[in-house]
Formats: structure tokens, C-alpha cells, sequence
């Protein structure tokens, strides 16, 4: 199956250092601006229900607000107790200003 790739957002809309919430075709999604790059991830922690985006960004972590779970948004991978399972990670592209997602 071919990814679609969906407009979420424009990158004047994410300040460097900070995150952004969208929600498309029923999924959260998380998309960060670090370090000049955008990710995206699923914005549902793993562990509990929680929205990432009301967390704590750190560089490339970011801290879930209900039990201080971390991931990393790079990859998704769960960072250690009390997360275990890893986030989705989203394949992000940026043509001109616009920000897109690929979703399947």
C-alpha cells in the first residue's frame, strides 16, 4: 500500500523547540519542531491515556504529563519505566512551507 501524504500543518505554525496537536482521519498526532527538523508521532501515550503534546519537551524526548513516561520522538522508542511500548513515528516531509504526513 502507497503512503498518502496529508498537509497538517505549515512550518511558521510550530515554533522551534515546540509541538503541535492534530488530529486527522481520527488519529492524534504529535508533530514536534527540534533542532530545525520536524517528527511526528502518535500524541496517545502508550501507558495511559494522555495527550504528549501537554508534556514536557526536552530536545528530542518528551516527557508524557500523567506518569513522566519519555519517549524518544526520533523513533518512538519507550525510554524506560513506566512506558514500555513504543509510539508510532509518522514519515514527515516539508515542501516549501507546507508540512506533510504520510498516513496508510
Amino acid at each position: 500500500m502507497t503512503a498518502r501524504w496529508i498537509k497538517v500543518a505549515t512550518t511558521n505554525a510550530i515554533d522551534e523547540d515546540d509541538m503541535i496537536a492534530v488530529e486527522i482521519e481520527g488519529r492524534h498526532i504529535a508533530i514536534y519542531h527540534v533542532g530545525g527538523v520536524f517528527h511526528a508521532t502518535a500524541n496517545v501515550c502508550t501507558h495511559a491515556y494522555a495527550l504528549l503534546t501537554d508534556g514536557f519537551l526536552d530536545e528530542c524526548t518528551i516527557e508524557c504529563p500523567l506518569h513522566a513516561g519519555r519517549f524518544d520522538i526520533t523513533t518512538g522508542k519507550a525510554l524506560g519505566a513506566p512506558v514500555t511500548q513504543d509510539l508510532k513515528v509518522y514519515a514527515l516531509r516539508v515542501e516549501g512551507t507546507d508540512i506533510l504526513i504520510a498516513l496508510d
